[in-house]
C-alpha cells in the first residue's frame, strides 16, 4: 500500500511554504484485501469458514423445501432437517417391516407351491395307475353282449333278489349271470360229452 507525502519548504523568511513535491512511500500496514488474501490470518479464516457454513445452510434449506425461498434462521433449518430425518427414518422402518412380511409371504407361497406340485405329481401317478387298471379291465369289443342280454341279466338279478328261499349272495361275485359275457364257443355245451368226458 502506497502513501503520498506532500513536502513543503521550511524557509523561515518566506511566509508561505513552497510546495516541493509528493513522495510515495509504502505503508507498513496491510489493507483489508491483502489481509484476507493471506491464509495465515485467523480472522479471515474464520470469516471464510462462516461463509462456507452459511452457504451449506442455504443449500440445506433449499433441499428441505424446494421451490420456496431458503430460510436464513439456522435453528429453523436444523429443526426442519431433524423433523424430516425422523419422518424418513420412520418410513424406512415401516418399509423394512413390510419387506420382511413380504418375504415371509413369499416363503409361505413357495412352500404351498411345492406342496401343490407334489400333490399334482401324486394325482398324476394315481390317474395313470387307474388308467392302467381300466385298460386291464376293459372288455374286448367281440365280447360285448346284445342289449337284450343285458335286459335279461337285469331281470335275472331282480328275480334273484326277490327269491327269499335262496341263500345270500357272496359279496365277491356280482348278482347277475356271467354267461352273457362269455364267447359263444365257450357257452356251447353240445360237445361237452366229447371234449369233457365224465369222470368215473
Amino acid at each position: 500500500m502506497l502513501i503520498a507525502t506532500i513536502q513543503f519548504s521550511k524557509d523561515p523568511i518566506s511566509p508561505c511554504r513552497v510546495f516541493l513535491g509528493v513522495i510515495l512511500t509504502r505503508c507498513p500496514f496491510r489493507s483489508r484485501e491483502e489481509a484476507c488474501s493471506s491464509a495465515g490470518n485467523k480472522a479471515c479464516r474464520e470469516k471464510m469458514r462462516r461463509d462456507r457454513l452459511n452457504d451449506r445452510f442455504m443449500e440445506l434449506s433449499a433441499e428441505l423445501e424446494p421451490g420456496r425461498p431458503p430460510k436464513t434462521d439456522k435453528a429453523t433449518i436444523l429443526s426442519d432437517a431433524v423433523r424430516i430425518l425422523t419422518q424418513l427414518r420412520t418410513e424406512a422402518q415401516g418399509l423394512q417391516e413390510s419387506n420382511n412380511q413380504l418375504r415371509e409371504t413369499i416363503k409361505e407361497l413357495k412352500n404351498e407351491k411345492n406342496e401343490l406340485r407334489e400333490e399334482k405329481t401324486r394325482l398324476k401317478a394315481d390317474k395313470e395307475r387307474l388308467e392302467q387298471q381300466v385298460k386291464a379291465l376293459t372288455i374286448p369289443s367281440g365280447y360285448m353282449p346284445h342289449p337284450a342280454a343285458v335286459h335279461a341279466a337285469a331281470a335275472y338279478v331282480a328275480q334273484t333278489q326277490a327269491a327269499s328261499t335262496k341263500a345270500a349272495q357272496m359279496a365277491a361275485y356280482p348278482g347277475m349271470a356271467m354267461w352273457q359275457w362269455m364267447p359263444p364257443a365257450a357257452v356251447d355245451t353240445s360237445q361237452d360229452h366229447v371234449l369233457r368226458p365224465p369222470v368215473a
